[in-house]
Parts: C-alpha cells; sequence; structure tokens
C-alpha cells in the first residue's frame, strides 16, 4: 500500500451550524486525513469521524470491556462502552455551549478507551508487565495502532483514516507526550507513528475538553455504581468532599426518598456543579489568553480547559475515596488480581507456542517469545472482551478460570 499523496486539508462540503468561536476546530481547516480520499457529500470530516468509530469493530467490543465491575457481576453496572457513551455525552454538550465543534469532541471521547484491555486497568496492568521487555503497554498507544492499523474496514488502508485533529485529541487529551524525565520513553507506537502530531503541545480545546469529561463522568457513575454495590454507603459519601454536600442536601431535602431517586439527584447536580465549573474556569482563561485560532491554543504552556483550583482539591479528595473504597475494595481487588492471572497465562501460551493463535495473528508472528510474537500476542489479547478471555482461557488450557 503506497500513500497517494501528502496530508493535507479536507476538500468536504461546507455545512452551515451552530457559531464558531474563532479558536474551534473548524474541518476548512484540517490537516486532513494520512490517506487521502473523498470526502462525505453529506457530514463534516468530524461527524465522518466519530461515524467511523461507532461503526469499529473495538468500539463494538467496549460493550463487554470492564470499566470497574466485570460482566457476571450484574447488568446494571457500567462497561467501557457506557462509560464512553457518557463521556461523549458531556463533552458533546459541554462543546456546543462553548462555540467549539462538538463533533470532534464527542470523536475523541468515544475513541479514548479504545485501547483498553479485557478487565480494566488490571488488564493493562497485566499487559505491561507480559510486555517489559517490547516496550510495554499503554492504552493510549493501543488506541492508536487500532485506528491506524488493526481495524480492516476499508479497501485502501488499514485503520479508519481518522483526521489529524481526531488523532492528535486520541493521543494528547490528557496533555503533551514529550518528557525529559530520564529513562521514561514515549510508547513505541505513539513514537514511531509516521505522522508528525505535535506531541510537545497541548490538544485543541475539544480533546481538551474530552478529557475532564472523562473526569465528570467516570466519577459520578463510580459514585452510582459503588452505593448501589454496596461498596460504601451514604454516611459514607455524606463525609467526602465535593460530593458529599450535594447528596447531603439531597437527603435533607427529601426525607424518605429511594435509594435510586437519591442516587440520581445527587448525580445529576454533581455532574452541573462540575460542568458549571469547567465552563467557568475555561471562559476565564479563554478571556486572558485571547485565542483567535485554535493553532494558538496548541502553542499556550498550559492547558486551557480547566476546573477551578477549589474544585481540582475537591475533586481530588473524592478520587481518593474512590480510589480506597471502590477500587481497592478487596470484593473489586480479588477478581482484579484473577484476572491478570489469565491474561498473563494467555499471554505466556500464545507467544509460547504461536501456532495456538488464530491463522491470521499467528502470520505476524516471528518464533517463540520473540519481539513481533510478543507484539501481534498483546495486540490479540488486547483486543479480547472479557469473556472471550475467559472462553480463549477454557480453550487453551481446558479448565475454566472462576474470577
Amino acid at each position: 500500500m503506497s500513500k497517494s499523496s501528502p496530508p493535507g486539508r479536507l476538500l468536504g462540503p461546507q455545512f452551515a451550524g451552530p457559531a464558531r468561536m474563532p479558536y474551534a476546530a473548524r474541518q476548512e481547516n484540517s490537516r486532513g486525513r494520512y490517506w487521502t480520499e473523498e470526502e462525505s457529500p453529506t457530514r463534516t470530516c468530524y461527524q465522518r469521524d466519530r461515524d467511523r468509530i461507532i461503526h469499529a469493530t473495538a468500539f463494538r467490543r467496549l460493550k463487554h470491556k470492564t470499566q470497574v465491575f466485570v460482566q457476571h457481576e450484574g447488568d446494571y453496572y457500567r462497561t467501557r462502552l457506557t462509560h464512553s457513551l457518557e463521556v461523549a455525552q458531556i463533552a458533546r454538550s459541554v462543546s456546543r455551549v462553548m462555540g467549539l465543534d462538538e463533533d470532534l469532541a464527542e470523536a475523541v471521547a468515544l475513541s479514548h478507551d479504545l485501547g483498553h484491555p479485557p478487565f480494566g486497568h488490571a488488564g493493562e496492568v497485566a499487559l505491561n508487565l507480559c510486555m517489559a521487555g517490547y516496550g510495554g503497554f499503554d492504552h493510549n498507544a493501543q488506541a492508536l495502532t487500532l485506528v491506524s492499523r488493526l481495524e480492516h474496514r476499508y479497501a485502501d488502508f488499514d485503520g479508519l483514516n481518522l483526521t489529524w485533529e481526531c488523532l492528535e485529541g486520541l493521543v494528547k487529551h490528557n496533555g503533551p507526550l514529550c518528557t525529559t524525565v530520564p529513562g521514561e520513553s514515549l510508547p513505541e507506537a505513539i513514537a514511531d507513528f509516521p505522522w508528525d502530531l505535535e506531541l510537545s503541545t497541548y490538544a485543541g480545546l475539544e480533546a481538551q475538553l474530552a478529557s475532564l469529561s472523562d473526569d465528570i463522568a467516570y466519577v459520578s457513575h463510580d459514585i452510582d455504581d459503588g452505593l448501589r454495590a454496596g461498596l460504601f454507603d451514604l454516611d459514607d459519601l455524606f463525609a467526602t468532599a465535593l460530593a458529599g454536600p450535594i447528596f447531603h442536601t439531597v437527603h435533607e431535602s427529601y426525607p424518605g426518598l429511594e435509594l435510586s431517586r437519591l442516587i440520581g439527584e445527587g448525580g445529576r447536580r454533581l455532574i452541573s456543579r462540575m460542568i458549571s465549573d469547567l465552563v467557568s474556569e475555561t471562559r476565564l482563561r479563554l478571556e486572558a489568553l485571547d485565542p483567535r485560532s485554535a493553532v494558538e491554543i496548541r502553542a499556550h504552556a498550559a492547558p486551557v480547559a480547566a476546573f477551578s483550583g477549589s474544585l481540582r482539591g475537591e475533586l481530588s479528595g473524592l478520587k481518593e475515596f474512590l480510589s480506597r473504597r471502590m477500587y481497592r475494595h478487596p470484593r473489586v481487588l480479588q477478581v482484579m488480581q484473577n484476572a491478570q492471572i489469565v491474561l498473563t497465562n494467555l499471554f505466556n501460551a500464545f507467544t509460547a507456542d504461536p501456532s495456538l493463535l488464530p491463522g491470521d495473528w499467528m502470520a505476524q508472528c516471528g518464533g517463540p517469545t520473540d519481539r513481533a510474537t510478543a507484539r501481534a500476542t498483546c495486540d490479540y489479547i488486547a483486543g479480547m472482551t472479557d469473556r472471550f478471555a475467559l472462553q480463549e482461557y477454557r480453550r487453551i488450557f481446558h479448565m475454566d478460570f472462576p474470577l
């Protein structure tokens, strides 16, 4: 496959829409797609990015990938897919009210967790340890690998051929990646990517807002899931920063309110509080900077989208509470430790005997335990859902592994 022409601006149609601020992403200023192709006559380039992500195999698989609770623990709890949808809803709404390109914000939000392996962060830790001698594992780098190489949906190119702005947001939504810390290096998939994503700068404002929308979504829905799972109770939550006063006010204002309604009312107020703070603080920073283009947003030495200092402190306290009482709860930890054993054993089995892999994956391997085999195995495992990982364990080891 050869690149048909240098990356360039997109030539798709112009669409009337909500008024855009001068620093918003604009399709007419897009740096285009890596593989040149004719643009859609009915959608902007960023709408097309969003649609390609939604139709991707990796996106569908998020339905059966762990957020905090694995699938067999109940259908109610969030999965990586429902989390991504909640992040996208917040990112889109905030971008709209701030006069940004809401389709780009939504695309970045929908893609931000594509690279997560089965069993959530525990799976990422396990694969990173397995890949310690082969470049490690990073879920953002894996997402880039998915959308640029592993998705096979189109006749003319591998991946989804997303716009530069969407790829930049996927890779840099948490901030610049270039580091001067001794011993630290970029993940290979990002360092070796053939298109310059300007890793030393911040991403555009849409991607910055998508990142903070992730915080808003997971904090609020993890409180919901944690309460319903009985990992902590309302009295515990009342003592926390940020969420405590909000939920206590609802409890006092509606005596005897059923738990589901109390959780829902408190959750929506918490989300509103964080969104309001995010919009206010970001507008203050925009007023001080007065940027005239998205380029100026990227060139700024600090993030432009941000929570206020006071809310950041409260949010940090709430995250610490959730880490202590939920993510490190013995009930959650035991399942995640078992899940790590599953993935580690699968990795060791596949790298020792690549013939255990499906034919198309085995074709990417070299000899047992070499670098090519390790990378192909890692990509294969990272794409698994929770339940498929357990099915593969049963196939390879002829036994179930109860989590």
